[in-house]
């Protein structure tokens, strides 16, 4: 089949949620497919978020879904500066929702996203991250 549906698997990884503390994240197994696209939706902050009160997502990655280690630049399309895994900071006020996307073009098969809860959260954000695994080698994906 070469309807898109049947080219991908989506995975939910967090949420929809508020959240206003760590996740504790999901293994997300990408045995069988080639690509990997987070999509991590958040909406309103509810609280301004500064240097002190942030949120910082975080992407580690395994060969064993035993000893994970932060990607870096050369593991990630969409972002860079990804010191200690940090695909993306919240560090300022976020009056709107959007979706972030990140590429994974690591050749680990299993992959965290954690949401790094900084400072005092006394206030949820709304966070949901699903990834789309895709090119997978059997098809139809169900």
């Amino acid at each position: 089949m070469r309807d898109l549906a049947s080219n991908l698997k989506v995975v939910q990884v967090l949420g929809p949620d508020s959240l206003s503390a760590d996740n504790t994240p999901i293994a997300i197994d990408r045995g069988g497919f080639e690509t990997v696209m987070l999509t991590i939706g958040v909406g309103v902050g509810g609280i301004t978020f500064t240097n002190t009160n942030k949120i910082e997502f975080v992407l580690t990655h395994s060969d064993d879904d035993v000893t994970y280690v932060a990607v870096t630049d050369d593991d990630v399309q969409g972002v860079t500066g990804t010191t200690g895994g940090i695909v993306k900071s919240l560090k300022t006020a976020h009056a709107a929702a959007d979706i972030i996307k990140i590429g994974y073009v690591g050749d680990r098969r299993f992959l965290k996203l954690l949401a790094d809860f900084g400072g005092t959260h006394g206030s949820p954000t709304p966070i949901s991250v699903a990834a789309v695994l895709g090119n997978p080698r059997l098809t139809p994906v169900t």
